[in-house]
């Protein structure tokens, strides 16, 4: 019974194998097929792929360094910019103090370019219309019709001359017609470069509603600090805004007329809406005069969206201007190049690795090319639904990481087989041998690979975003590795060990006990090597110097005192 359970532990380790690697696919094929934004192939970088990657210097009016939360927040206002272009598939990330990176699959146009170069501004408007996202209406038959396309031939001049930006003289005929025939969905024009001193026509950043908004009243450099936190009488969480002394008075005087028109009613000209790159990001109404530019906005916020919105106005204010440090355009076909060379120099890898395997181990060689065969689907798949959940991007650095991987691998496998030839030279059985070689192998694997992902970590962490591709797929290699160390290998050598083939210690097997040297008994107690068995072979001799090297300090004396014993006995009998 006793020698039975491991091998139903090995079975059924192995059958939890089976349901993880199981589980793993379930997810991607739900990715695939339910919610269809996976893939059953890896998603490439934009060197393996081809695109356009720009690289973009930070710097501020002052010509001091922008702080790291400036630096994310305007690469928050790149990604929106890019994504307001209809480029897909974007990757903005920040690099260093000073740089942002951009890779864009594909030619990126010069309009993209001048876009993504251009300085954050924010704006406050008055708003003077506002209506659901839609551009239809519903008609007398009760169905959804489109409004029609505004007759070029409507008054577009303001009819009386506006006397403020709340004026409802800016939506002239024209205006108005082109306000309902707005699509957000499909936006015309572009708001984000519309004239400061004529009115707006743009939708909030979630497109849910459309605005008609009055000329610029104010800029966001005003502002000299938001924040976000809990009301006092409320405890609701609000946006709290401070504004320098030219803010403060020119906000007093907006903030007079949009309470006057709170007053009488004249709801939505109550409101003023704050612009980032021509979309709304928020558009509170006045509750009342504010004359200390000390405005807070208040609504359903949680903490989340509150910090958020108070991040928005606090770097929209503070323009970041840009300079193109680099930009490199890729072509897919040399992107795809890259790819097959990758591919063909891991294949070497692979096949090298096989056939050293088998060369010093025989037959024990398969199980290290099947450990990295199992590895190889489970790092596949987990790749791909990385790329569903995280964006994860497999750039030609992430195929180095993988290529390196398989050495890592395979020193694994040789770490525990040496442990278990150790351990068939002093003596024990090769069933003995494999566990009792695992427990000495997994505590040399596991610090190995803890310094592996140290390494990965810190890899990762201070190397560019270049490197960053290499110590991600170096990281996560390592960690399937221990995990097929423990699920896989181990389990797989128990039931081997218990076969006639590996068991008996066959010459073919990699665990043949004469092979191995294995001529003691115990490790203080050592079998006589006579002149018949010396004689018998040099394979012999081999064997019997391959065991002397491998002696530890206590071995190597204990074996020299007995070889004393006996000398001194045999001149003790000479003498008598």
């Amino acid at each position: 019974m006793a020698s039975s359970s491991p091998v139903r532990h090995a079975w059924r380790v192995l059958l939890g194998l089976l349901l993880v690697t199981a589980a793993l696919f379930g997810v991607n094929a739900l990715g695939v097929y339910g919610f269809q934004k996976s893939s059953w192939t890896p998603e490439l970088a934009l060197d393996l792929q081809g695109g356009t990657q720009i690289v973009l210097g930070a710097a501020t009016g002052d010509g001091s360094a922008p702080t790291q939360e400036q630096m994310d927040q305007a690469a928050s206002i790149i990604r929106q910019r890019v994504d307001a272009a209809g480029v897909a598939e974007a990757d903005i990330t920040t690099e260093g103090g000073r740089n942002i990176v951009v890779q864009i699959p594909g030619v990126a146009d010069e309009q993209t370019r001048e876009r993504i170069q251009a300085a954050a501004q924010l704006e406050f408007r008055a708003v003077i219309a506002t209506n659901q996202a839609t551009n239809e209406f519903v008609g007398e038959d009760g169905n959804s019709t489109p409004y029609p396309t505004p007759d070029p031939s409507l008054n577009a001049v303001p009819t009386p001359e506006p006397t403020d930006a709340s004026d409802l003289a800016w939506a002239t005929p024209k205006l108005t017609a082109e306000f309902l025939a707005y699509d957000c969905a499909n936006p015309t024009g572009d708001p984000a470069n519309a004239p400061e001193d004529q009115p707006l026509i743009t939708c909030d950043d979630t497109g849910q509603f459309k605005y008609i908004l009055g000329p610029v009243e104010l800029t966001g450099d005003v502002i000299e600090d938001a924040t976000s936190g809990r009301a006092p009488d409320s405890g609701a969480w609000i946006v709290q805004l401070t504004m320098d002394g030219k803010g403060t008075d020119a906000f007093g005087k907006v903030s007079q007329r949009l309470n006057e028109n709170r007053i009488a009613g004249l709801s939505p000209r109550d409101q003023f809406a704050f612009v980032l790159d021509g979309a709304v990001i928020s558009a509170p109404r006045m509750n009342g005069l504010i004359q200390d530019g000390r405005p807070s906005i208040s609504g359903s916020f949680t903490q989340e969206t509150s910090k958020t919105l108070a991040d928005q106005l606090k770097y929209g204010a503070l323009p970041l201007s840009f300079t193109v440090e680099s930009s490199d355009t890729i072509s897919a076909t040399l992107g795809t190049q890259q790819l097959q060379i990758g591919l063909i120099a891991g294949l070497i890898g692979l096949a090298l690795v096989a056939v050293y395997s088998l060369i010093s181990y025989r037959a024990l060689g398969t199980v290290i090319i099947a450990s990295i065969a199992v590895m190889a689907v489970l790092t596949y798949v987990i790749i791909c639904i990385l790329a569903w959940r995280l964006g994860f991007r497999l750039s030609l650095a992430g195929v180095a990481g993988l290529i390196v991987s398989i050495g890592f691998t395979a020193d694994s496998f040789i770490v525990y087989f040496e442990r278990i030839r150790d351990e068939l030279r002093d003596g024990k059985s090769i069933t003995s041998a494999v566990e009792d070689g695992w427990g000495r192998a997994k505590r040399t694997i596991y610090i190995s690979k803890s310094i592996n992902i140290l390494a990965a970590v810190v890899l990762y962490i201070l190397a560019d975003a270049t490197v960053k591709g290499f110590a991600f797929t170096l990281g996560l290699t390592t960690l399937i590795d221990v995990f097929i160390f423990v699920i896989f290998t181990h389990p797989v050598m128990q039931l081997l060990a218990r076969t006639r083939f590996f068991g008996g210690g066959h010459r073919l097997s990699g665990l043949d006990p004469e092979a191995l040297g294995s001529v003691y008994r115990t490790r203080s107690q050592y079998r006589e090597v006579t002149t018949k068995t010396v004689g018998r072979s040099a394979k012999n001799a081999r064997s019997r110097g391959e065991a002397d090297r491998r002696q530890t300090i206590a071995e190597r004396k204990r074996a020299d005192a007995l070889a004393g014993d006996r000398s001194t006995s045999s001149g003790n009998e000479g003498d008598a």
